[in-house]
């Protein structure tokens, strides 16, 4: 009888202290936890359409470093959307020579529980995968957020030639002073895949969705 109530008591205890600590772990909104993920390893490669979408094509680029849970990834892209080269005209790291767009050393923080961006005015969290619709993400120091606007338990999200289960997060970037004309952001990702595609919204009422196919995986 002691020995059952010995053993009551401690699994009690430790249920507590998990449960506190899964609390604790996931009460502020700005930190994103987890283990590296792959996907963050030197030589992994991120790749968008083969085909032209909304201006853009040749979008590629590769993790180049990773120091301290930081991916820094360079790569490049042909950009003839006026609007869409003058969103990442102030972001630093990123270099325009005509429809060119180079980005160097921008860095992510990638872990099995999300990603981060972690360069610029767009700094903080994209996106947990464990999150809810109307959880909040802050943006660096704007005081603007993150939204999670949709999640589903069913596999019917499009993604290559599978359907998938997704989380999508939208923003606003009117914190970017280059991001007149775009009025909304969504970032649409897979615990599994990541980054699977970003979504694009502009003021003349024209959208578009650019996929993302990583290399690596979860």
């Amino acid at each position: 009888m002691k020995n059952l109530l010995v053993f009551i008591v401690s699994a009690t205890i430790l249920i507590t202290c998990f449960s506190c600590e899964k609390l604790l772990k996931n009460d502020d909104p700005s930190v994103l936890n987890g283990n590296q993920s792959s996907m963050g390893k030197v030589g992994v490669k991120v790749e968008s359409s083969s085909v032209e979408i909304a201006g853009i094509s040749n979008c590629t680029a590769s993790v180049t470093a990773l120091e301290g849970g930081v991916s820094a990834y360079s790569g490049s892209a042909t950009v003839k959307n006026v609007l869409l080269k003058n969103l990442v005209a102030n972001i630093p790291g990123i270099t325009i020579t005509g429809d060119k767009v180079t980005a160097t050393n921008i860095q992510f923080k990638l872990t099995d529980e999300g990603f981060e961006c972690k360069t610029g005015p767009a700094a903080g969290v994209l996106v947990k995968y464990d999150s809810n619709v109307g959880d909040t993400y802050p943006i660096g120091s704007t005081g603007e957020v993150r939204t999670v606007v949709a999640k589903t338990d069913l596999d019917d999200y499009s993604y290559g030639f599978y359907l998938i289960k997704v989380i999508q997060v939208a923003e606003n970037p009117s914190y970017l002073k280059s991001g007149s004309g775009v009025t909304k952001i969504t970032y649409v990702a897979n615990h599994k895949y990541g980054l699977v595609g970003v979504k694009v919204a502009m003021d003349d009422g024209t959208n578009a969705t650019f996929p993302i196919y990583t290399s690596a995986e979860n």
